[in-house]
């Protein structure tokens, strides 16, 4: 690959103490300290405490299955793959089955939706949401992966009914996508979580490829 003709795009959240978080909840917000510093000593270290499921992340399904899998079992290569962004900022509230049925979606697509999430400063609150019809609908389709430009996937569902319909199926969950600046149409995406042992979530540095 000629990586002078490739358009790369970072789709990812940047991590401050003062982004977006899921329900606006001030205990999910990033705490960014400094250990050393050019005045104590030669070198300039800091330290981080933020929730797994803080800006771009990945959900393994421990995150709502007891004794699920982790992100120390992912096979990273899962997440090198070729994606197509969904153009869905027509949407106003809900992603549904009706929504996703004229996107022509097949089995083993990895989805990227793209709502008026990316534009508005809605994050924190009524945030556009893959509702379960839409889930469903993707289950239903075998896709490997779906990601969304919202904090999280579903929203006002006491029983997890989108996390659940979607890992039942083994796809990959990818929340707090940035896609203002993307097009509909396919791309390589390349969204690596960080290797924690035993965690149910992991941040991820996620980035699109195009020729």
């Amino acid at each position: 690959m000629n990586l002078d003709r490739v358009q790369l795009i970072d789709i990812s959240m940047p991590i401050t103490e003062d982004m977006p978080v899921y329900g606006g909840k001030e205990w999910k917000r990033p705490s960014i300290a400094v250990d050393a510093d050019f005045s104590t000593g030669k070198a300039y270290e800091s330290s981080i405490k933020m929730n797994m499921h803080t800006g771009t992340h990945l959900d393994r399904t421990a995150h709502m299955i007891p004794g699920g899998n982790t992100v120390d079992t992912l096979d990273p290569r899962e997440m090198i793959t070729i994606c197509r962004v969904l153009d869905l900022t027509n949407v106003t509230e809900r992603i549904t089955e009706e929504d996703l049925k004229c996107k022509d979606i097949h089995e083993g697509d990895f989805i990227l939706c793209k709502t008026r999430n990316s534009y508005e400063p809605i994050l924190e609150g009524e945030f556009v949401f893959l509702e379960q019809s839409g889930a469903r609908y993707l289950a239903e389709h075998k896709i490997k992966g779906v990601g969304i430009d919202a904090l999280g996937v579903e929203r006002t569902q006491p029983g997890h009914e989108t996390h659940l319909t979607l890992m039942k199926i083994g796809a990959h969950i990818l929340e707090g996508l940035r896609l203002a600046e993307v097009e509909e149409g396919e791309y390589l995406l390349i969204a690596l979580p960080l290797n924690i042992v035993g965690a149910e979530a992991a941040p991820v540095r996620a980035v699109l490829l195009r020729q």
